[in-house]
């Protein structure tokens, strides 16, 4: 068995070397930067977004919550900003801004 292991290194040791030698012709060699073309195309593909296509996925992104309305209410309003990290967001808009 050992006998037999020896050559079949050596074969497999060999075909590992004339596959693994290059041909000085072979196009797939390192070539430069200015040699690779792709099409525009092509190229943004990947990078496009979908886009949204359903009518209530176009309207929450143009109007704003009654929610994310107050946050900016309170968030511009520099007193109720500080005290809504200290108390909370709820608290601090009722504080300010609460409605009678």
């Amino acid at each position: 068995m050992r006998s037999l292991l020896a050559p079949l290194m050596v074969t497999l040791a060999l075909a590992v070397l004339c596959c693994c030698e290059k041909d000085p012709k072979d196009p797939s060699g390192p070539s430069d930067a200015a040699s690779i073309t792709i099409k525009k195309e092509v190229a943004n593909a990947f990078v496009k977004r979908r886009k949204r296509s359903t009518v209530y996925e176009r309207y929450y992104e143009s109007f704003k919550s009654p929610m994310e309305q107050m946050h900016e209410r309170c968030e511009s309003y520099p007193p109720c900003d500080y005290l809504s990290d200290q108390i909370g967001f709820y608290m601090a808009y009722n504080h300010f801004f609460r409605r009678y």
